[in-house]
Parts: structure tokens; sequence; C-alpha cells
């Protein structure tokens, strides 16, 4: 696993390119410090050598990211868009919400569906309605997982997630166009999905 590691001294804006991880040492930052997305997207997943790679929510601008609250290791923001984030912000007062404690809670929920047809359709809708946006007749996530992290994602091998994909292609629900970084969801897709109300 390759990431570079945050500068210890906050930053207003860390700039960085699609498929750059960064490490977050809770270690190494104040208590009560966190991090913000200004722009772009990103995976948050755990470096442990025994659950290595495995997602732990996805963020997007205006979301938060506590340092104090993650495992003693750490975790890696990985930007799958240009992302800038600032290792600077302060924690807002007085907000129950974390996007890491409810990406969680979601991507859980989609791993005690019965089948794994039902939860990569589960998944494929819950990145679009949190992170994508309604265009024309399709909606399009600005980002697109590889096969293996959608199968890590659903509980699924390579091989079964590329032949459920390659099933929504061929009925004309999914596309992902060539030379393009987003994928595009028939809202049929999305609208009949398992859990649709999350």
């Amino acid at each position: 696993m390759s990431f570079r590691f945050l500068p210890d001294a906050p930053v207003s804006a860390v700039r960085m390119p699609v498929g750059q991880t960064v490490l977050l040492d809770p270690t190494l930052r104040p208590a009560g410090s966190c991090i913000e997305v200004l722009e772009g997207m990103a995976r948050v997943y755990c470096p442990c050598e025994e659950t290595e790679g495995m997602t732990l929510a996805f963020l997007q601008p205006g979301d938060q990211l506590r340092t104090d609250r993650l495992c003693s290791e750490g975790v890696c923001v990985e930007a799958l868009t240009p992302l800038v984030f600032s290792s600077e912000a302060q924690p807002r007062a007085g907000e129950g919400f974390d996007p890491v404690n409810e990406w969680t809670l979601q991507l859980l929920r989609i791993r005690h569906l019965g089948s794994a047809e039902q939860r990569l359709h589960a998944l494929l809708a819950l990145l679009v309605r949190r992170m994508g946006r309604r265009c024309g007749d399709w909606c399009d996530l600005p980002f697109r997982l590889t096969h293996e992290r959608i199968g890590e994602l659903i509980g699924a091998t390579r091989v079964t997630t590329t032949r459920m994909i390659s099933k929504i292609r061929q009925a004309q629900m999914l596309q992902a166009p060539a030379g393009d970084t987003c994928l595009r969801l028939a809202p049929q897709l999305v609208d009949s999905a398992p859990l649709a109300a999350a």
C-alpha cells in the first residue's frame, strides 16, 4: 500500500490528484483536530495489516473527519476525484452527525443483505444518492470504483462483481462512458434498490 503522510503542521488546503492517498496518524495530530473536505470526493479506509484496504466511509465537500476518533494506526484518505481538504478545520460544535459513522452503518446494512446482487444494487444506489446527481435521463456518479473495490464493499469476489455489473450493463441500466471518469446509472435502478430509504 502506498501513501504519503499528512504534514504535522495544519494546512489550509491540501491538494491531491485522483488515486493519491494520505495517512492520517492520530498520534501526530493534536486532540480534537479534524480535516474538512473542501472540494472533491474521497474514500476513507483502514491501513491496519489485518483489515488493509477496508472501506470505512466516503467523504464529499463539507464533511469532516475527526482525527482523534480513529483507529490507533490511523486511517487513509484516497482521492476519488481531484481532492482539496483543510487539515486545520475546527470541529463543528454540538453537531452529532459524523459522516464516517453514518457511512460505516450504511455499508454494514448493505453487507447484511441476502444476495450479492442485492448488495451491489444497494451499494450503487447509495453511492448515487449520497454523492451523485441526476443529469437528464441518467444519475451520474462522478467517480468509478474498481470491480475489486466494489467486491470488497459487497463481500463478493472481483469475478462475481464483474459478472453482475456486466448483467446490469446489458440491461442498459448502467453506463461507463469510455474516457470519462463518471459512472451513469438509470434512475429506475437507483429508485428500486434495497434499502432505498437509507
